[in-house]
Parts: C-alpha cells; structure tokens; sequence
C-alpha cells in the first residue's frame, strides 16, 4: 500500500509517499481502507522528531513511522472476534499514528459510523477535533447548557468544532481569532469573538459575562495564556489545557487561582490506553453524532490534498491560513 513514512525529520519535504506492506489486523481489530485523513497541529510535532507516534497496530515491530491521527474509510476486514464491523461499512476514527496510508488496522470498538449528510471524505474533519473539545468542554470542563466557555483559536480545527459544539447544547461561547479570521467565527455562532491582537480576551470575557467569569476554558495555547485564563474564569471554574502552541512553560499566579477555587486540567487524547480511547469514543457517539445527523452541527473544511502533496498541507498548516480542518484525501 503506498503510505506516507518518515525516514527523517525535519520541514515538510521529508514528508514522501512509498510503498509499506499493508497491516494485518489482530483477532478484535478492523482492517479499514483510508478514503481520507486530516491534519493536526502534533503531525507537525511528529515530521520534526518531537512527538513520536506509539507503535503502529497491525505491524511487526520495527513498525514504519507513519502521521496520521484521523480517518475516514470503508471497513475492508475484520478479525475473529470483530462482532459489529461489517465489510464495506463507512468509518471513522481516532488513531495513535498510520492514517497517511491507504489502509490502517484500529480496534472494532474505536470506530464511528460516518453520519447521515456527511460524506465519507469530509467525515475525516471530524474524530480528532470534535472528540477533543467535547471532552474538554462537557467531559472534562462540565459545561453545560446556560453556562459559558471560552475558546481560544477559534478558527481552528478544534476552534470550529467548540462553537458549534456550544451552540449547539445551548451553551454561551467566547473566542479568540485573529483579525483575518473573526468573521468566519462569527458566522459559525460565537457569542463574541475577541480579535487576540487588539483585545484583552480576560476583560472582554468578563464583561460578557457581567463580572462573573467564563465557566470552563478550552485552551490550545497555553504559555502566557493560562494566566490569564484564571483571570477570566469564575468561581468553581475549570480550564482544560489541551495544546501549547504559545510554550510549554509559564509562570502562573496561584494566588488568583486559590481563591477562584478553580480546576485546571491538562490532557491530551493521543496517550491515552486504549481501554480509555475506547469509552470516549463511544460516549461521544452517543451524545453528539446524532447532531451531526440532524443537521444541527457540521465539519468545517478548509482546504484539501492530495496524498502526494501533504507536504504543502502541512505548509499550509504552519502558516496559520487554515480556518477548520485540512483534509488529504488518501484515494487517488
């Protein structure tokens, strides 16, 4: 199967697309045939050497290092003990590495159906980003309807998925976006959006919210952020720290976070064991595909690549043009 590996690390070029020998799946795993995959901000970790994918299920160690965090596709086969799966079914999922590639092996108990008005293609925007800000914001943060969340980078993948997420649980939302991108925020449903360069998000915030503070805090950033995430937050509020494109280290005020009695969380979805991965998923396709197939929520696509160009996908990511998700479409 052609597949993209990394055999170096470094700027996108290293990114090349060869020929691996396809995985086999175990007695409860699923064989599944890509149709596409999407990018996320760790893939760019991942092609620099920094954020090594654990070992690839479906392959022999030494496995090939293949990106890949999410996919869409069509169920090609299953193991013995697969109970649900069926051939030629359309999936979708989350992924410790492999969804560069044409085929990749998961757990039968990780997949997702595609919902009903979305495409087997685009359904690729959805597992990662919407399965993270649903369990940060309702999982995680306890947010609910009535209550309100600020979420910082609004345009993004994770971003457009917590606005819609918001509204559509009957939930207020804050953002912050850059200039270029506070309309398409707006016009996603975000209560307010914070223009990050010009504005004070924690003023904004509580002005909004009439002194009381944000209820939960979705943040990608981190670094200088999470200081000033406790000074929008109310009392009893929680901040989920999901990324930290803004720096890894910080110094935080806890004398204003005691007396907040606040909550601050850090997580991420791709280290999780499998058992846990697999409750999440199924909880979130309890609770929120049947808003996608009623048409009250949706993926937003930015743009898309094909498999032999996700060098530019991910320059296109690192230019930070993106609002929602950068698809490559792995079938020719």
């Amino acid at each position: 199967m052609r597949a993209v590996v990394l055999e170096d690390h470094g700027e996108p070029e290293v990114l090349r697309v060869t020929e691996v020998a396809d995985p086999v799946p175990g007695p409860e795993e699923v064989l599944v045939e890509v149709v596409a995959t999407a990018l996320n901000r760790a893939d760019l970790l991942q092609r620099r050497g920094l954020y090594p994918s654990p070992p690839l299920a479906g392959f022999p160690p030494p496995a090939p290092e293949i990106p890949g965090m999410e996919f869409s596709g069509r169920v090609l086969a299953v193991g013995d003990r697969v109970a649900d799966a069926v051939v030629g079914e359309e999936v979708m999922g989350i992924v410790g590495g492999g969804a560069y590639a044409e085929r990749l092996v998961v757990h039968e108990r990780q997949l997702m159906r595609v919902p009903r008005g979305v495409t087997v293609a685009d359904a690729a925007a959805i597992p990662e980003v919407w399965i993270t800000a649903w369990d940060a914001l309702v999982a995680q943060g306890g947010l609910t309807s009535g209550r309100t969340a600020l979420v910082h980078a609004g345009a993004s993948g994770v971003g457009t998925a917590a606005i819609q997420l918001c509204r559509a649980i009957g939930a207020h939302v804050v953002v912050t976006a850059s200039s270029g991108k506070v309309e398409a925020c707006r016009e996603l449903g975000a209560d307010l959006v914070v223009d990050y360069a010009i504005q004070d998000f924690e003023d904004a915030a509580k002005v909004f919210t009439h002194g009381q503070g944000v209820d939960v805090v979705l943040d990608v950033v981190g670094g200088g952020y999470v200081d000033r995430d406790v000074a929008a937050l109310r009392v009893g509020g929680t901040i989920v720290l999901v990324g930290v494109m803004g720096g890894g280290r910080t110094e935080v005020n806890v004398g204003a976070l005691l007396p907040k009695r606040a909550t601050l969380v850090g997580t991420v979805l791709r280290g999780r064991p499998l058992e846990e991965k697999i409750a999440t998923t199924r909880r979130f396709a309890a609770e929120v595909l049947p808003l996608f197939d009623a048409g009250a929520v949706r993926p937003v696509v930015d743009s898309r690549y094909r498999l032999e160009d996700v060098d530019s996908a991910h320059a296109r990511m690192e230019s930070n043009a993106n609002v929602g998700k950068i698809l490559v479409d792995v079938q020719p």
